[in-house]
């Protein structure tokens, strides 16, 4: 099979750090979930600006990759995945436009809609089948999260425990056919008995798409929260448990894991039944707070570019994906490097 690596990864986080007391000093923010540990808030984030689109971000996220390996070699990709976790059209995806944008002519162009917070490692072992499978040579991943400046900053939901948690911002990876930094497995499960678990509510009960005056929230309650924790819980460290084993490692011989970050809580329990100290399990929470989809790729850069991953480490990325319906782990031989 041809070897497929992670050759590089670029972030874009927009605007200034937005501190907690945006939301905790909001007059009214009052919540019964407040104090649930789901819902214990990071002490910043970042939002969109109010006329910045998830293809904005994609394109500024993608420079340092055309820095690195000029414009020729990203504009000739032959694949491009998107994910975007705040559609800014209803109907259009952005990726044709990100193809505009960055003058791209892809044979293959996918947007995928779901994977959610995992949606990285899918769209890797997307790319990763692609181009082992085809003629296909590169490929470009872009995870775009723009929901907290837009949705999250409404008057009303603003004042939900729900609302302090997300951050906006976008990671992008480059791809290619090459030995580099090869994907050594792909570990990804849908589980359809959760299916539909995740939803939004409204006041007034009308369809998202209509008209109306009461504001769209994530749906929780206290019974869903604690069947997604119980879930999330379980399914972070099966994925990245059966990924080891088909490699014939144990969880402890990880040297880097990098999941998405729902909470602090996530992240311990995720740490500790893989038996692994903290410093070993990269996060930004604290700086960007629940970057859903985007949160892998950033938190890669972040740590390629501050030294925490290391020539030759064995490198784990995982997560899941909204009430549950969607797991996955990927390992990667980091051997990628910055000067």
């Amino acid at each position: 099979m041809t070897t497929v690596s992670l050759t590089d990864v670029a972030s874009y986080l927009p605007g200034e750090p937005v501190p907690a007391v945006f939301y905790t000093e909001y007059p009214g923010a009052e919540d019964k979930l407040r104090n649930h540990p789901m819902f214990k808030v990071p002490p910043s984030r970042h939002h969109v600006a109010a006329d910045e689109t998830n293809a904005d971000m994609i394109e500024r996220a993608v420079q340092p990759l055309i820095e690195r390996h000029g414009g020729a070699e990203i504009r000739a990709v032959d694949v491009l995945l998107v994910h975007s976790q705040l559609p800014d059209l209803p109907f259009v995806g952005a990726g044709t436009e990100v193809a505009r944008r960055l003058g791209l002519n892809p044979e293959w162009l996918v947007d995928v809609a779901n994977a959610g917070c995992a949606s990285f490692v899918y769209m890797l072992k997307m790319a990763r089948q692609i181009l082992a499978t085809t003629d296909a040579k590169t490929a470009l991943i872009c995870n775009a999260q723009s929901a907290a400046g837009q949705w999250f900053t409404q008057s009303e939901v603003r004042k939900l425990a729900q609302a302090a948690i997300p951050g906006d911002g976008c990671g992008v990876a480059f791809v290619t056919t090459s030995a580099q930094s090869p994907v050594l497995d792909v570990e990804t499960r849908h589980v359809g008995e959760y299916a539909g678990d995740m939803t939004v509510a409204v006041e007034d009960g009308r369809k998202y798409w209509e008209p109306g005056e009461s504001q769209l929230r994530i749906g929780f309650t206290d019974a869903s929260v604690a069947k997604v924790l119980a879930r999330g819980n379980r399914l972070v460290p099966e994925v990245v448990m059966d990924l080891c084993k088909r490699l014939g490692v144990t969880s402890t011989d990880i040297d880097v894991l990098i999941t998405n970050q729902p909470n602090r809580t996530f992240l311990r329990n995720w740490r500790e039944a893989l038996q692994l100290p903290a410093e070993r399990h990269l996060n930004t929470f604290d700086e960007y707070g629940n970057l859903f989809g985007a949160a892998i790729p950033i938190t890669l850069d972040r740590a390629i570019g501050s030294r925490q991953v290391a020539d030759g480490d064995l490198m784990v990325l995982g997560g899941f994906a909204h009430a549950g319906d969607f797991a996955g782990a990927v390992a990667v031989r980091w051997h990628g490097g910055r000067d």
